[in-house]
């Protein structure tokens, strides 16, 4: 079944951490350009970081620059997404994209060929 996979997601404190994982099924993860994002149900995405099929990371988002990190481990097949310092506004489901195209700033442009299921992050005390 081809497929992305988001996993790593739960409940975490006020500045804990977590590592989300992009986990490709049925295709090879290392020619795609992978996005992640993170949305209520009924609102817009907000893309936070992009990492093209080279490695080249694009500047983050403003809410998450200097605590989330985007990279990827092509014999993995795996791209992660290492979040800081979170916070309860950081409280949403995260998704994963996978494209042929660039990394506009944190957005991975249109289409998508891959969007994941998601994995929910909830920041509480």
């Amino acid at each position: 079944q081809v497929r992305l996979v988001e996993s790593g997601g739960g409940l975490v404190q006020p500045g804990g951490s977590l590592r989300l994982s992009c986990t490709a099924s049925g295709f090879s993860l290392e020619h795609y350009g992978i996005g992640w994002f993170r949305q209520f149900p009924g609102k817009a995405r907000e893309g936070l970081a992009c990492i093209n099929r080279f490695g080249n990371i694009a500047p983050y988002a403003d809410p998450v620059k200097g605590r989330f990190t985007i990279s990827r481990d092509n014999a993995q097949n795996t791209v992660y997404l290492q979040m800081n310092d979170l916070k309860p506004e950081d409280t949403y489901t995260y998704h994963c994209a996978a494209s042929n195209y660039y990394c506009r700033g944190p957005v991975l442009a249109e289409p998508h060929d891959y969007w994941g299921q998601g994995t929910q992050v909830t920041v509480a005390s």
